[in-house]
């Protein structure tokens, strides 16, 4: 269905002034006069959560995807119609270039603290940009990452281009389908520890109270060994993992090395072997797209909760 003709649109033909719609991206007050027509999406979960709001007649494009991830059948499907503008991320000179005047990135999820491509720096271009929510850590403070961090970014979204039934509607659809499936769960008489292997050999990347497959874990029952690293995504130390001795490790499937090669270098290191999750073989394996912020978090959590039970 395309929506073409918004309530906007409505009051601006009758004469009327047009409708404005404000909402907060990381602090920031962002005021929208009109939806985007022309907008671009960074990365595979983001630009998800645009398809999964039916937006892709708003949209020119997406960015940040065939340089890090492949896309399953049912994203080929709904992405098909739009040219990928950058494998990995945008220049401010490819945004302008696709006349865009909506960005949905976050930060380290197509921008970077200081680099080109900033609300700041596509601001006199006419491009607006709304932050992810999990990645406003990295310019100010937050709250620990949560579901709310996901549903608040559908509501926004939903706001800023007309379609508030639509989202939330979703947004109710997935706490009910979330909170009806924790209620089936057998509970655990310890939540076990776990960690998250995303990516590194000499150091890994996983992920600390900021970063969504913190709120994943705890919602499946389980205790993110590194919960208390004040960071989002970040490096750590091995001495530091196998100190905690995690009792199941998350690997993020994504990028040239497989989540198996992952599951080998660590099953086949003697540093690792007086772990309890490699001595008791115990790796769950979450997308990429799973274990960031987006659609398929329900997805995650019922992955996780099953791994925490030994199902």
């Amino acid at each position: 269905m395309k929506l073409t003709l918004s309530t906007f649109a409505l009051m601006s033909l009758a004469g009327t002034a047009l409708a404005q719609t404000t909402v907060q991206s990381c602090g920031r007050t962002v005021t929208f006069n009109a939806p985007p027509k022309a907008a671009i999406s960074h990365d595979v979960n983001l630009t998800e959560m645009m398809l999964v709001l039916g937006l892709a007649d708003h949209m020119v494009g997406y960015t940040g995807i065939s340089g890090w991830k492949t896309l399953d059948e049912d994203m080929t499907l709904n992405v098909q119609e739009l040219p990928e503008l950058a494998a990995q991320y945008p220049s401010k000179e490819v945004l302008i270039g696709a006349d865009a005047d909506f960005f949905f990135a976050g930060w380290n999820y197509g921008m970077k603290v200081g680099g080109e491509v900033t609300p700041q720096t596509l601001a006199p271009f006419g491009i607006q940009v709304y932050e992810l929510t999990e990645s406003c850590i990295h310019i100010g403070k937050k709250d620990p990452a949560s579901m709310e961090d996901m549903y608040n970014d559908l509501r926004n979204l939903g706001q800023i281009f007309d379609v508030s039934d639509r989202a939330n509607k979703l947004i109710t659809g997935y706490q009910s389908q979330l909170a009806t499936f924790l209620d089936t769960l057998t509970p655990l008489a310890m939540p076990p520890r776990v960690f998250v292997y995303d990516s590194g050999e000499d150091v890994p990347f996983t992920a600390g109270r900021y970063a969504m497959p913190n709120a994943l874990i705890e919602a499946a029952g389980g205790s993110n060994i590194m919960g208390d690293l004040e960071k989002s995504w970040a490096t750590v130390g091995w001495e530091a993992v196998i100190e905690r001795n995690p009792e199941v490790i998350v690997i993020v499937n994504y990028g040239e090395v497989s989540a198996e090669q992952k599951r080998d270098f660590m099953m086949s290191n003697p540093a690792f072997a007086t772990m309890d999750a490699v001595r008791n073989d115990r790796f769950v394996v979450l997308d990429y797209v799973e274990a960031t912020p987006g659609p398929r978090n329900i997805r995650a959590v019922k992955t996780l909760a099953a791994a925490f039970r030994g199902e």
